[in-house]
């Protein structure tokens, strides 16, 4: 593997503080740092509990690692001006065909990472691949509150009557990833 120029991670954090030690996202990013093939990471904040933000830029900076934070929705923009050589996201489930449950936005990572004709892994524990669940059509996606969209720091943001679809969890079809890699295996869905 060349240089990389940069990662997108934080989706989720799942760093040591997340998985006792060396983390799964962030294990990959670190085992790439000290191979010397990574210069720098580009995390999203991972809204709306800003995950990405608070915890992911807090474990690449124990790291020594060279970040740089970007806001969510910007993280596609930035994979198609050829600033990331990969991006490297964590799951919560991974279905039996290789479909992948993780936080909201990575879908969209997963869709700029292919245009962008850059490699999509996902590293994850062995434990959240799910042989019972078929595929990702099967995994029941959480709804949280209108509020954490329609408010900041407690003070309504939105007009009143604004509702919010709040999805925590999107579904990145197993099409788009290029590889998972968990602390057994490589999978090439």
């Amino acid at each position: 593997m060349g240089i990389c120029r940069g990662t997108l991670s934080g989706h989720p954090d799942t760093g040591a503080l997340a998985c006792l030690g060396w983390g799964t996202a962030l294990g990959v990013i670190r085992a790439l740092r000290d191979r010397g093939a990574l210069a720098h990471v580009i995390a999203d904040e991972t809204r709306p509990l800003l995950q990405g933000s608070r915890l992911t830029a807090w474990e690449l900076g124990q790291l020594g690692i060279e970040h740089y934070l970007v806001a969510d929705g910007a993280g596609p923009f930035v994979i198609s001006q050829g600033l990331s050589d990969a991006v490297v996201v964590g799951a919560d489930r991974v279905a039996a065909n290789g479909d992948v449950a993780n936080k909201i936005g990575t879908y969209s990572l997963a869709l700029a990472a292919r245009r962008a004709g850059v490699p999509f892994v996902v590293s994850a524990p062995e434990s959240t691949i799910d042989e019972s669940t078929a595929s990702g059509a099967d995994i029941p996606l959480e709804l949280r509150a209108d509020d954490e969209v329609t408010s900041f720091q407690g003070v309504r943001a939105a007009p009143d009557g604004t509702r919010a679809l709040n999805y925590a969890f999107d579904v990145t079809p197993a099409d788009l990833v290029t590889a998972i890699v968990t602390e057994n295996r490589v999978i090439r869905p």
